[in-house]
């Protein structure tokens, strides 16, 4: 069956290649009284039109990431206990379920939407406790993004444009990294390249559902990660309000509809949570006043973008230097971030750039031209916003401009290619491979020591292949498309080397990063560069005044003595100190997590936990609603993934949480609800001054309780008064 190539569609340019025929119009629909194809047939055959190879490849390309994504997946072990602990209390009680609970006693919730906990929460309910059963569904999430990204692609360019997207996508490294991770991202991102698919889809023919359906993917985006879901609402809204192929009346009455169905599909959960009478359910973790829209336009919405985030352990600096990295236009590229996104960003922000010139003169409706404005706007949006919010913000978020950036790649350099042999495409996709030959190179000798061959070669490759498209696209095809080969390879090569690093070793804590070690340091101005003996974040390798002796951050929790960052020069803490790494979970190790400070554990990593410890506290457990209460959600956590009773986290995350009160906690203590007390061994531990709750709770248990000490861990037995 042959495709006839519509000129005003993709502009003027040469046939098609043998790389398939970029469609014209949405497939059709099978007329009345055509016969249907199987569907083991239409599944691996694909679109009648699509060359025979197409469909395998994309299949083989899902299969390839499916098998990557699982390799060694239990090394992460537990991976971040802190949402593990809510997937382990969300599998045997439905209330946790609902609320995202951190314990099956429903003290206190995480402090997101509960949403990306559901699928692991199912899965575990089905499978057990186990590393596989909480980060199979995530790589489950990340094969699916492919698959959409692949999808959105295709519909109007060829199948190699969507081939290369979706592998685009696969060998991110910070996607290889959060889709075999357990925090909310890889839904997010899941989601948010779903609504970008569904708005082409709607401006293709103008229908109604698609946009809603839109607006149903960014709702539940919502329950994932709350507002980040809306980063890309304004590229998506008037991509439609401009191009959609109806009367101006209509868009305006969709956008209309898509908003109720966004407002529906993220807000029936928050309602339930606002009207649920406080006393009944646990406390909002992350918030100060037990309300989710304080959660949601406070510590997780504006103050992620002011840096003004009550209850953090502190945040950025707009403009300049933070405490969570350096802001500006060139945060992505920086040695924090630049090896996790960004080996592709400046190719695809080339390749935006010539979509948009390329499409420049074809009628306002035009998909071709919304697609790219669809996708590139979302990538646009999202890097502005990351590159300047002075709040908490973390290497892994970036995980959220993959989806965009791989399609853009794909779409780009294959509308360029299709029009190769006119001057000005092929200059620009050479300038994109050289590109990114030239960064890859520059982000390779970022790690000297890794694979100090490659560096050379991506540059070498690179700089071949600009030339062969340059001056053999006009003359021979076949060269041109050898060129075109060794410039992909050229590009993916370094993302590729750190793919597979970051494949083979396990990830555990809040926070993680892609790459070999070394890869992703925060430092130069902010971040996690000082290690904890030196304070978080180090300034300079002693530290800033106040931090190096343990009051950088709340209680103590990250300085004084404990571990500094392993490899890195941090006064007081170089090579972990007297730190403990995190228990890994089961059959799991760690692989560069961070290091907690004593038998209690840190902030951002939990503790080991040793069998005699577990054994404690597991004896007469079901006589009580919590085995245990600790400050802060790392540390409860790693309790209660051991015993596989509920731990209280005193003060939710970060310790800070005004939750539960001293009054509250006495309460529960003479109604004998909790039995032990685990001691942070920081003295006010993790829960701010001495004035702050975690502080007042630790101070009166310590005078008014029995002491135990298993090990290098001290608890107080809450049913046992301490001898005069």
């Amino acid at each position: 069956m042959t495709t006839h190539y519509d000129r005003t569609t993709y502009g003027a340019g040469p046939a098609p290649s043998s790389w398939g025929p970029p469609p014209t119009t949405a497939p059709a629909a099978p007329q009345a009284g055509e016969p249907k194809q199987p569907v083991v047939r239409r599944l691996w055959r694909g679109r009648p039109e699509d060359p025979r190879w197409a469909r395998p490849a994309f299949l083989g390309l899902l299969a390839v990431t499916l098998l990557l994504y699982l390799y060694d997946l239990s090394a992460s072990g537990y991976a971040n206990s802190f949402y593990s602990a809510a997937v382990q209390a969300g599998s045997t009680s439905w209330k946790a379920f609902f609320f995202g609970s951190l314990d099956a006693g429903n003290a206190i919730t995480v402090d997101k939407p509960p949403a990306s906990l559901w699928p692991m929460e199912l899965s575990v309910r089905i499978f057990g406790l186990n590393s596989w059963a909480i980060l199979v569904p995530e790589v489950l999430m990340g094969v699916a993004t492919v698959a959409v990204v692949y999808a959105g692609v295709r519909r109007r360019f060829s199948a190699g444009a969507g081939l290369i997207a979706g592998a685009v996508l696969a060998l991110t490294p910070v996607a290889a990294l959060m889709f075999r991770f357990n925090n909310p991202d890889a839904m997010l991102a899941l989601l948010m390249a779903l609504a970008c698919y569904l708005v082409v889809r709607a401006v293709e023919d103008g229908r109604t559902k698609w946009l809603v359906w839109a607006g149903v993917a960014i709702g539940f985006a919502f329950l994932a990660k709350t507002l980040q879901a809306f980063l890309i609402l304004p590229p998506l809204a008037i991509v439609y309000a401009v191009c959609a192929p109806v009367p101006v009346r209509k868009r305006f009455g969709q956008l209309a509809l898509a908003t109720g169905a966004l407002i529906v599909s993220g807000g029936w959960w928050v309602a339930i949570v606002e009207l649920w009478p406080a006393s009944s359910r646990p406390y909002i973790g992350g918030s100060q006043n037990n309300s989710f829209l304080e959660l949601t336009f406070g510590y997780n919405g504006f103050g992620r973008l002011s840096g003004d985030e009550t209850g953090s352990v502190g945040g950025g600096g707009a403009g300049g230097t933070g405490q969570w990295g350096e802001t500006g236009w060139d945060r992505m590229f920086n040695s924090e971030i630049g090896s996790q996104i960004s080996w592709l960003l400046p190719a695809a922000l080339i390749l935006f750039a010539a979509g948009l010139v390329a499409t420049r003169k074809l009628k306002r409706t035009s998909v071709t031209r919304a697609s790219f404005l669809v996708w590139g706007g979302s990538l646009l949006m999202t890097v502005i916003v990351f590159s300047y919010m002075a709040g908490i913000f973390h290497q892994y978020y970036t995980v959220a401009l993959a989806p965009y950036l791989a399609a853009v790649i794909g779409m780009g350099s294959a509308l360029l290619w299709e029009k190769r042999r006119e001057t000005w495409a092929s200059l620009t996709l050479a300038a994109a491979v050289v590109a990114s030959a030239a960064w890859g190179y520059v982000l390779l000798n970022r790690t000297p020591d890794y694979l100090p061959w490659l560096r050379n070669l991506v540059l070498v490759g690179g700089l071949a292949a600009a030339l062969g498209l340059v001056f053999a696209g006009r003359i021979n095809r076949r060269l041109a498309l050898g060129a075109a080969v060794v410039g992909l390879v050229a590009a993916l090569a370094g993302p590729t080397a750190y793919t597979i690093s970051t494949l083979r070793q396990g990830h555990t804590g809040s926070i993680v990063t892609a790459g070999p070690a070394g890869a992703s340091m925060m430092g130069g101005g902010g971040g996690m560069r000082g290690g904890f003996g030196g304070g978080m974040p180090g300034r300079n390798q002693q530290g800033q005044q106040g931090q190096q002796n343990g009051n950088g951050f709340p209680g103590g929790g990250f300085g004084g003595n404990g571990g500094g960052m392993p490899g890195q020069n941090s006064q007081n803490g170089q090579n972990g100190g007297n730190g403990q790494t995190q228990q890994g979970g089961p059959g799991g190790r760690t692989g560069g997590g961070m290091r907690g400070g004593g038998g209690a554990g840190g902030l951002l990593n939990g503790a080991t936990v040793s069998s005699q410890a577990k054994k404690l506290l597991e004896t007469d457990s079901a006589k009580y609603t919590w085995a245990a209460a600790a400050i802060g959600a790392q540390n409860a956590a790693s309790y209660q993934l051991s015993t596989g009773d509920p731990v209280m986290a005193i003060g939710g995350f970060n310790g800070t949480d005004p939750s539960p009160t001293l009054a509250q906690f006495q309460q529960y203590v003479t109604d004998g609800k909790i039995h032990y007390f685990i001691a942070s061994g920081t003295g006010g531990g993790m829960g701010g001054s001495s004035n702050g709750t975690s502080s007042q709770i630790t101070s009166w248990v310590e005078k008014n309780f029995k002491k135990v000490t298993v090990g290098s861990t001290t608890f107080y037995d809450l049913t046992q008064k301490a001898s005069s």
